[in-house]
């Protein structure tokens, strides 16, 4: 369904990505960006339902599943992640593309947005924005770069459930097994266990509660770009009323959608997640 490519980092590593094929009128991309712990496996919902009518670019950021790990830790930062995907961008000769952002990767997009809008064709914001709440930070920094290992993958899937039930509480094995499939992978011992450098939480702990550079600017850049903002009801990582001045601060063009029953982050196949994409990409096509 899906074509594996590969491309260099202007450091020098070999990073990974999925290419599902589409878009064969003309339409943009969809460039899918994942979360701090996920990967490019995190879109395959995403890619089932439009793959075919639409390209999807679906990365591995460094440091997780098939691309390499940075040999500086010091590396796993937004600015550095955006740099390899322009790289990859450049490669592929795509010079407008739909951004898709989970969380980290809805940074990533901010980034873009604020130097490259003229990029950008459209952008989804999943659960993420320039303010973010210490509860959620607090929580990210208690499990990130903590690693895990586990005998089976019913046994890594209960581990999921133990951890996250808050976030997902409509969840049933199946969906858990599926989410491990997506987090995890198999390693040369037997064992199964997280797919991702644990190093990618130095920057974190080196950063501590220290304030970064103020976003809300960037949301000026989204002006007049069709903008849908995904929250989940339970986040608790993205706040009702900083994804309410989003929505504000963006204004005609950005969409605000709540998904009920879900904590941080959406996984983009909840009902009203797949309506506001499909809303989100008509007005990417017909303005």
């Amino acid at each position: 369904m899906y074509n594996d490519g590969y491309w260099w980092s202007p450091d020098g590593l070999r990073l990974h990505y999925r290419d599902y094929a589409g878009g064969g009128d003309g339409r943009p991309p969809l460039l899918c960006l994942p979360g701090l712990t996920r990967n490019a496996r995190d879109f395959e919902p995403l890619a089932q339902r439009l793959a075919g009518e639409w390209r999807l670019i679906c990365p591995d950021m460094r440091g997780r599943a098939e691309s390499a790990y940075a040999k500086d830790a010091m590396t796993y930062v937004p600015l550095t992640y955006m740099q390899d995907i322009s790289r990859l961008l450049a490669d592929l000769a795509i010079t407008r593309f739909v951004a898709v952002g989970t969380s980290l990767g809805g940074i990533i997009t901010m980034l873009m947005a604020a130097t490259h809008r003229e990029w950008l064709a459209g952008a989804l914001l999943n659960d993420v924005g320039p303010a973010l709440e210490e509860e959620g930070l607090a929580r990210i920094r208690t499990y990130v770069g903590v690693n895990q290992s586990h005998p089976t993958w019913v046994h890594a899937a209960r581990a999921l459930a133990d951890a996250n039930g808050d976030v997902y509480p409509g969840y049933d094995l199946q969906a858990w097994l599926a989410m491990a499939k997506r987090l995890y992978r198999l390693n040369s011992g037997g064992r199964i266990v997280l797919d991702y450098d644990m190093k990618v939480a130095e920057p974190i702990r080196a950063m501590g509660t220290e304030a970064g550079v103020d976003m809300w600017p960037v949301m000026k850049a989204f002006s007049g770009l069709p903008t849908l903002l995904l929250r989940g009801e339970r986040s608790d990582l993205l706040g009702a009323a900083t994804a309410r001045r989003m929505a504000a601060e963006i204004g005609p063009g950005a969409e605000l959608v709540t998904v009920p029953g879900v904590g941080h982050a959406p996984v983009l196949d909840e009902p009203e997640s797949v309506a506001a994409i499909d809303r989100l990409l008509a007005r990417v096509l017909h303005g």
